[in-house]
């Protein structure tokens, strides 16, 4: 049975970092927001990842307001970290967090929004979206892929990564996720890796001459794109040679560009073209198909993993949510990704669907800020105009009795 309608000035959908650091900008601002969230907990999707991950950007970066980030992993900060301190900071935000409440559909209402989950229903003048850029998993669907006798799984779901020692594995993508899963098993002991890439990635190393490199993001995001393209491909040939001739040739567009453009953020090496260059790793072409034991290549080739690990991105399932406001892509990217008003939907907003060179704690950090400054105006402002309405109302009726 449908419980009553709840209402509330703000619904913020997920409760990962981009939900948690919006809701605390409106209760600093005296917004009411409520959090959905369709897990049982907070940090879910990082429970998921593998138990090595770390982060690739700096500590520096990586908290929200309010609360400094923890010292005691060094510079990137382990999984389990980042687990604990999301739910440090939900436990302090002061927002109510409704969990198992998984969002079915949202249409316009004349408070504003109509939200149905399982159980309740939710009307609210916003409703902010943070589930995600990273979701969903995505997995291409090539050709005979059901066919495959060895293991296919997606690069989130890696777990330990000793169980590879041994074995031999392909990795299709070399990007931010490929490039970690590589730097894992670089410190590993498989048999063989595949390295299976069109292009190569725009590929920074961690440190430079003992300096993390991340440490100089803010100063990145104020140079032209286009200088940090040149800057990238220079600091890339100096410290880790050319990539080229290890097989993965640069894309035409340079790192700068994709990051701000495509939201594709940079590979870290962390011992994975050490790899290569020894012969521990070798570069092949691009996945094409599948055929029982093999992998079929984009040259032609036949490779016989035993395991193929896809590091090929994620989705962030919003196209059945929202396809009906063209408020999203056809592959489910938010038109304004970034806490910018939606000119079609006033009243729907979006946070953590696009980072920087900060990385995504920054951007939340951000886009939730520029989210509750401006309903904060907005409240207000239907707020002066409703006290102007009642008083032009009252005023002959107070007249006519003599109040």
């Amino acid at each position: 049975m449908m419980e009553a309608v709840k209402q509330d000035d703000v619904l913020i959908i997920g409760a990962g970092l981009s939900g948690l650091a919006c809701a605390r900008a409106l209760a600093r601002r005296g917004v009411s927001a409520r959090i959905l969230e369709a897990h049982t907990r907070v940090a879910e999707p990082w429970r998921k990842r593998h138990p090595a991950l770390r982060l690739n950007i700096h500590r520096h970066f990586a908290c929200l307001p309010g609360r400094k980030p923890p010292t005691g992993d060094g510079v990137f900060l382990k999984r389990d970290s980042v687990i604990s301190y999301l739910e440090d900071y939900a436990s302090d935000i002061d927002v109510p967090i409704d969990f198992s409440t998984e969002v079915l559909s949202i249409k316009r209402c004349v408070f504003g929004w109509h939200v149905e989950t399982r159980n309740t229903v939710y009307q609210a003048k916003n409703v902010v979206f943070a589930t995600g850029r990273d979701r969903i998993p995505h997995i291409p669907d090539w050709q005979g892929k059901d066919t495959f006798k060895g293991t296919l799984l997606h690069a989130r779901d890696i777990g330990d990564v000793a169980q590879f020692d041994g074995k031999r594995v392909l990795v299709a993508g070399a990007g931010n996720s490929g490039s970690d899963v590589l730097n894992h098993l670089a410190r590993h002991n498989p048999a063989e890796v595949l390295v299976s890439v069109r292009y190569g990635p725009a590929v920074v190393p961690s440190h430079v001459f003992g300096f993390p490199l991340h440490r100089l993001a803010r100063g990145f995001a104020m140079m032209p794109t286009a200088l940090v393209d040149q800057a990238f491909r220079l600091t890339q040939r100096l410290f880790l040679g050319d990539l080229a001739k290890l097989g993965l040739p640069s894309h035409p567009d340079g790192g700068g560009t994709r990051l701000m453009r495509d939201g594709i953020a940079f590979a870290i090496d962390d011992g994975f073209v050490d790899a290569l260059k020894k012969g521990r790793f070798r570069a092949v072409a691009n996945v094409r198909a599948f055929n029982g034991h093999d992998v079929i290549l984009a040259d032609g080739k036949r490779v016989p993993p035993d395991v193929v690990i896809a590091a090929t991105g994620y989705r962030t399932g919003l196209q059945k949510l929202l396809s009906h406001l063209v408020a999203v892509s056809s592959d489910g990217q938010p038109f304004t990704p970034s806490g910018e008003a939606d000119g079609h939907n006033p009243g729907l907003w979006f946070t953590g669907y696009r980072s920087g060179y900060t990385g995504y704690f920054d951007a939340a950090r951000k886009s939730g800020d520029k989210i509750a400054r401006a309903i904060h105006d907005n409240l207000s402002a239907s707020h002066r105009v409703s006290v102007n309405q009642t008083a032009r109302q009252s005023g002959p009726m107070a007249r006519q009795t003599g109040i």
